[in-house]
């Protein structure tokens, strides 16, 4: 009685062990095997190397779609802040221009041309930068948006990933998380192993 009794308790620990190797072989199914292997009939492969292709899509769909929009893109550029970040370098290219660049191509030109006037051409030339920039970067985004599409550069680079790449990846990000939830698995295990002593004892 006394050595059924002993067995009696490992209960929680037997059901803590039984339900971590349970999540541990769920874990692993998502990315073993790698191709498909017949067993018992049945046709077995991890998810990920299975579905790897879709998951490409879905995640190129995501980017090209919500994570990274060309209206987006457009908008951040335009925006007369980012705007207005360009334009000291415009001007320091411009000042460069009628003060050195000018005297070197056209001397004639610039023999009537003074510091005054200089200042004015600048004053002209960036404000006419300043309405200009926004309309070029827009045709630009414009002319991006259809040479680049990002939905489908996402699935080829997913959809190329090795098995054994894209499982080192998604470890990097979520061994914690893997390891929480097989932690998290053994408890619970315990718990109910520990749930069927006490019924069994409050049964007696």
């Amino acid at each position: 009685m006394s050595k059924l009794s002993w067995w009696f308790y490992t209960i929680p620990f037997i059901s803590a062990f039984i339900h971590w190797l349970t999540i541990w072989m769920a874990l692993k199914l998502l990315f073993h095997p790698r191709h498909p292997k017949k067993i018992l009939g049945f046709t077995l492969q991890g998810v990920f190397p299975k579905r790897q292709q879709q998951i490409a899509e879905s995640l190129g769909r995501i980017v090209g779609q919500e994570l990274l929009s060309f209206g987006d893109i457009e908008q951040a550029i335009t925006h007369p802040d980012n705007v207005r970040r360009i334009l000291p370098l415009a001007e320091e290219h411009i000042d460069h221009f009628l003060r050195v660049r000018l005297k070197e191509q056209m001397p004639m030109i610039s023999m009537f041309i003074g510091d005054k006037t200089i200042g004015q051409l600048k004053t002209v030339f960036m404000n006419q930068l300043e309405e200009l920039f926004p309309v070029i970067m827009k045709n630009y985004v414009a002319n991006l948006r259809h040479d680049l599409d990002l939905e489908r550069i996402v699935v080829e680079k997913i959809a190329s990933f090795s098995a054994d790449r894209l499982e080192t990846m998604l470890n990097e990000f979520l061994t914690k998380e893997f390891r929480f939830v097989e932690i998290i698995g053994a408890a619970l295990g315990f718990l109910i192993g520990a749930l069927q002593i006490l019924l069994t004892l409050l049964m007696r």
